[in-house]
């Protein structure tokens, strides 16, 4: 299971140029201190860290979104830190594999983006995901399989992706790097 000292090392190591997303480091990293011994572990009610992929096609137009079976949303892939995890970067990468069914993902070196929503997570009680996301990149002429955790799963133009405010504030990011040649994966 990925230690929230670990996890705290991941989000140092990255320097986002939003003041917003700069702004929910500094709090997740507080929230990783406050909570030494369970932060990354999804019994840990208060809320909890989870590991999520913007995974993007090797032309970097399109984004691979899942329809989440519990949630009935088109989310980015991603979820729960699990035993086997020693970081948050190798749990999304686990996850986007797992979900996609895609081999041979690249994954960004640090945290592309982070997010702080309110749910009711398998456990059945209210808690909070405090969702740590990362780019990930799809080899050419990658073909995703469905998994039992998806509903369905399609590639999505970034430029017309459904309503989640998180998955579109995740891909303008990511357009926004793209444009200026800051993408290295």
């Amino acid at each position: 299971m990925v230690a929230p000292a670990v996890a705290a090392q991941e989000l140092r190591a990255w320097q986002p140029e939003d003041p917003n997303q700069q702004s929910l480091r500094e709090a997740l990293l507080a929230y990783l201190a406050a909570r030494p011994d369970d932060a990354c572990d999804r019994s840990c009610v208060p809320g909890h860290l989870t590991a999520s992929a913007l995974v993007v096609d090797a032309a970097g137009e399109h984004a691979l979104l899942t329809l989440h079976r519990r949630l009935g949303q088109w989310l980015q892939l991603g979820g729960h830190c699990e035993p086997g995890d020693e970081t948050l970067r190798a749990a999304a990468l686990r996850e986007a594999t797992e979900e996609s069914g895609i081999e041979g993902l690249t994954i960004s070196e640090t945290p592309w983006h982070v997010a702080v929503h309110p749910l009711t997570c398998s456990l059945g009680v209210p808690t909070r995901h405090l969702d740590v996301r990362y780019l990930v990149r799809a080899p050419e002429g990658a073909v995703p399989r469905i998994s039992d955790e998806s509903v369905d799963l399609r590639w999505w133009p970034l430029d017309d992706l459904p309503p989640d405010p998180g998955v579109r504030e995740m891909a303008a990011a990511y357009q926004r790097a793209q444009s200026q040649n800051r993408i290295s994966l």
